[in-house]
Order: structure tokens, then sequence, then C-alpha cells
């Protein structure tokens, strides 16, 4: 079932970033629409397709303007997935110097703490050998919320920039009446959106 993402637009300039001198094929989308689509998205299973309806007042004319249109928004989230490749990579990368120093710095503290230590009871010794094994397992807590945690929101969203490069486009002429407004983000009164069933 493809789900249906419906943007209501005075004109197709309001999807892009207005700044961007890049040719119109490599332009950036406007950073307040990319993050309306892809928290909707968001909201769909990640192997549901999805189709962005666009509902504008002047469609572009031809359609060498259309395949323009949708050759930039692909190159856009084509663009974002490959970013999100290599960050996924760095935080791998990040992750593996953390596990070693982690491991390192923990064999260290049980190191001292068994080996170094004098074997007697006190205040000071146990002050310091529970001092030094906390610190130890504490030098393993980056690597572990590396793995445990921050990797997989990243992938996840990786696979949501793949598969809205892929996504269909479509353009309608008019405006959708059931479309809720838009936050003033391109201008006062840009955009409106209608938020899928």
């Amino acid at each position: 079932m493809t789900q249906n993402i419906e943007l209501n637009l005075r004109d197709i300039n309001q999807l892009f970033n207005t700044i961007d001198p890049s040719p119109f094929p490599d332009k950036d989308l406007d950073r307040s629409a990319e993050d309306f689509i892809v928290s909707w998205a968001q909201e769909f299973p990640i192997d549901e397709p999805v189709a962005l309806i666009l509902y504008l007042k002047k469609p572009p004319e031809g359609h060498r303007a259309s395949d323009l249109v949708v050759k930039a928004i692909h190159n856009y989230f084509t663009y974002r997935a490959r970013l999100n490749r290599l960050e996924f990579k760095r935080l791998m990368r990040q992750g593996r110097t953390s596990l070693m120093v982690g491991f390192a710095f923990l064999g260290l503290c049980l190191f001292i703490t068994e080996i170094l230590l004098p074997k007697q009871s006190g205040i000071l010794p146990d002050f310091i050998q529970q001092g030094l094994t906390i610190a130890g397992w504490v030098a393993m807590w980056r690597p572990m919320e590396i793995y445990l945690y921050d990797w997989w929101p990243l992938r996840h969203r990786g696979k949501i920039f793949a598969k809205l490069s892929k996504m269909s486009v479509e353009f309608r002429k008019g405006q959708d009446a059931d479309a809720q407004i838009f936050p003033p983000v391109l201008d006062s009164t840009s955009a409106a959106v209608k938020r899928p069933a």
C-alpha cells in the first residue's frame, strides 16, 4: 500500500532552498519542507512505499520541467542517504575506538586494584579500589551507548532517505481544500499540508 504525503504550494520554488546557487536538478530542498516530508515518512512502516503529491496553482509546464523537479527531489534524498551512510561509518569507527580505549582503561583499573594495591582492609584502600573499579566501568559507557542505542536510529533514518530517493512524485493543479496550513517557514502564506489518512 502506497502512503501519500501531500503538500499545497503556491509554486514549486517554495519546495527548494532559494539561497542554494546550484543548478535546478542539484538544488537542496528547503530545510523545513524536508523535515516535514521525512517526519511523515517516519510515521509509515519502513517497507511501505510513499508518494509525494504536490498541489500547485501553477504546476511545472511540460514534461521536461516536471522531470527536472522530480530529479531534484530524488537527487536530494539520494545525497542525504549517502551522507547518512558516511555518518553511520563514522559512528561505527568511533565505537570501535571508544571500545578499545574503554577496555584498555578498564583493564588498567582492574590491574591496579588486583595487583598493585596492597591486600589490606581499611577505608582508604577500599575507597581507591572501589573508585578505580567504578571509573573503569564508566569508561565503557560510551561504546556501550553507541552499540546499544545510537546506531539503529541512524540506520533507520538512512532507510527513510533511501525510500524517499525513489518515491513517486505527482503534480496536481489547484489546492486541496482539506489541507491544513503548513508552518510559515517558506513564507508567511506559502504552503499548506494535508496529513495522510
